[in-house]
């Protein structure tokens, strides 16, 4: 372990698991592929595995950690190329992280906060390049899936809204220490073009897919029966009859829309 980690264990209120097994790092640094002039935002840096590898190829890297030993650390070892942000990314206001720079955000993000954190970035979207995150296998699963998948939900439904999503691959337990209890898998996501988002009330948005998928087993004519009429469910061209995990991300819009 490097010099001054040796007595650093990993906390769990963090949800810390420290990835170490070089040919995954090197493997997840290459699908990112860092650039000279790249603003690389990563998220929980930790033991700096993945950070080398950033600003190797960018040439620097803000990180934001909550840990403050690995904090103290990091600004030790990296005193001229990374610039720390002691901070909680959940808690972070996104919009002041490197304002004005179009960002490219990294992390082997905490289980525990994923799901948060992602919708929290959404209010950064329009100036980010791209994310690449390593997440667990499941959660990236539901992100990606398709209508008609068994996995598919509102996680699906509002990320692909914003992003185009790819599942790069997944990496073992034994790639980190401590091994979690499950696999992880790095994700990719790019968020659309503004001439790609189809214009809608994000509020209403958000409360349909909410509703719909609340009990995934009722149709959407009892799901949505608070927010809106059969009739008008059918006049979108949306069988009332459907469930929600039937529809595209289109036919939300198109729900949202109505409301």
């Amino acid at each position: 372990m490097q010099n001054g980690l040796a007595g650093h264990r990993a906390r769990k209120r963090f949800g810390q698991n420290f990835l170490h097994d070089e040919h995954w790092i090197e493997r997840i640094a290459r699908t990112i592929d860092p650039k000279p002039g790249d603003t690389v935002v990563e998220i929980g840096p930790g033991q700096a595995a993945l950070t080398r590898k950033m600003i190797e190829g960018a040439g620097r890297e803000t990180a934001i950690e909550i840990d403050r030993d690995l904090a103290a650390w990091l600004k030790e070892t990296f005193p001229q190329t990374l610039d720390l942000v002691e901070a909680d990314a959940l808690k972070l206001d996104w919009t002041q992280v490197c304002p004005g720079k179009s960002l490219r955000i990294v992390g082997n993000l905490p289980y525990n906060i994923s799901s948060p954190l992602l919708f929290h970035l959404l209010t950064v979207a329009d100036r980010v390049i791209d994310q690449h995150f390593m997440l667990q296998k499941e959660v990236v699963d539901r992100m990606v899936a398709a209508p008609g998948s068994k996995v598919y939900g509102r996680l699906s439904v509002m990320l692909q809204y914003r992003y185009r999503m790819q599942k790069m691959f997944d990496v073992p337990p034994g790639a980190f220490t401590p091994p979690p209890k499950v696999t992880s898998s790095i994700v990719r996501m790019i968020p659309k073009k503004s001439e790609e988002i189809l214009p809608v009330d994000w509020e209403h948005f958000s409360e349909i897919v909410a509703a719909a998928f609340n009990q995934r087993r009722k149709t959407l004519r009892n799901a949505l029966s608070k927010l809106m009429t059969e009739e008008t469910i059918r006049q979108t061209g949306i069988d009332p009859a459907l469930r929600a995990e039937a529809l595209s991300v289109e036919d939300f819009v198109k729900l949202a829309r109505a409301l």
